[in-house]
C-alpha cells in the first residue's frame, strides 16, 4: 500500500475543522476568538470567513460562546471524551486468546452495513474475511456495545503473529506514523504542525493496540502519543502567553 503524506493523512483544513481540531485537543476545550482566527490564517482563512464559521457553528450549538471565548458544544464535549480513550487505550496482559465477531444477520442497507463496520473497526477488531472480525483479547474499558447483527466467541490461533500480519498492515502504519510524527516534534506554531496533530489523532485511532509480543520492532504508536501530548502542553502554554499579551494591548 503506497505511504500517504501529511496532506492525506491530515482531514481537510476548513474554517470548521480548524475550529473542531483546535477545540476538541484543547484542556479545557476553550478558546478566545483571536486565537482562533491567527490559527485559520495559517490556512489563508481569512478573519471574516472565521468569524461567519464561529457564528454558524455557534447557531448550530456545535460551540458555546462567552465573552469573545468559544466552548465546545455538549455533543462535541462527548466527542472529545471518546477521543481521549480511542487515542490512548489501555492494553492489559496477553494470554493468547483473541475476541472473534461474526456477522450472523444478512439482508441490511448498505447504511446498516457502514455503521456495523464502523462500529468494529473504532474498536479496533480488523476483517479476517466478509463478515468476521478479529483481534486480540487485550484491550481493558474499550468493550463492543450489545450488537443484535453478530454472534461472539474466543478463540486461540495456531500463530497470532502471522493472524497479525494477514490482518494489519503495521509496515504501512508505522511509516506513516513516522511521517506524522517528522511534522510534529518540529518547534514552533505552523501549518504542517498543526495539520501533523490532526493527523496523529487519527492516526492513533487506527493503532491496532496489539500486544508488545505481536509488534514489530521500535513501533511508533507510543512516541506518537507522546509527541502529541507534548505539542498539546506547548500549545497550551503558547494560548497563555498570546491571551496574556492580548489583555495587555486591550488595556
Amino acid at each position: 500500500m503506497p505511504i500517504r503524506t501529511l496532506t492525506e493523512l491530515a482531514p481537510p483544513m476548513t474554517a470548521r475543522s480548524v475550529v473542531l481540531s483546535l477545540l476538541l485537543g484543547a484542556r479545557p476545550a476553550r478558546l478566545p476568538g483571536r486565537e482562533i482566527t491567527r490559527t485559520g490564517e495559517l490556512f489563508g482563512i481569512a478573519p471574516s470567513t472565521m468569524r461567519a464559521a464561529l457564528s454558524r457553528m455557534v447557531a448550530a450549538e456545535d460551540l458555546v460562546s462567552e465573552d469573545a471565548t468559544y466552548l465546545l458544544g455538549a455533543r462535541h464535549l462527548e466527542r472529545q471524551a471518546l477521543q481521549e480513550v480511542l487515542v490512548n487505550p489501555r492494553r492489559t496482559p496477553f494470554d493468547g486468546r483473541w475476541d472473534m465477531v461474526v456477522v450472523v444477520v444478512s439482508g441490511r442497507d448498505a447504511a446498516a452495513r457502514g455503521a456495523l463496520r464502523g462500529t468494529l473497526a473504532e474498536h479496533r477488531y480488523a476483517e479476517l474475511r466478509e463478515g468476521v472480525w478479529m483481534r486480540p483479547a487485550n484491550l481493558a474499558g474499550h468493550d463492543l456495545p450489545p450488537l443484535a447483527e453478530v454472534h461472539r466467541f474466543v478463540t486461540a490461533p495456531a500463530d497470532s503473529v502471522a493472524l497479525v500480519r494477514q490482518l494489519w498492515d503495521l509496515d504501512t502504519w508505522a511509516a506513516e506514523a513516522r511521517t506524522i510524527l517528522g511534522a510534529l516534534v518540529v518547534p514552533g506554531q505552523s501549518k504542517e504542525r498543526f495539520m501533523a496533530a490532526a493527523a496523529a489523532v487519527r492516526h492513533l485511532r487506527t493503532d491496532p493496540a496489539l500486544p508488545d509480543d505481536l509488534l514489530p520492532e521500535n513501533w511508533p504508536a507510543d512516541e506518537l502519543r507522546w509527541a502529541y501530548d507534548d505539542y498539546r502542553a506547548q500549545f497550551a502554554e503558547l494560548s497563555m502567553r498570546e491571551k496574556v499579551r492580548d489583555s495587555r494591548e486591550d488595556a
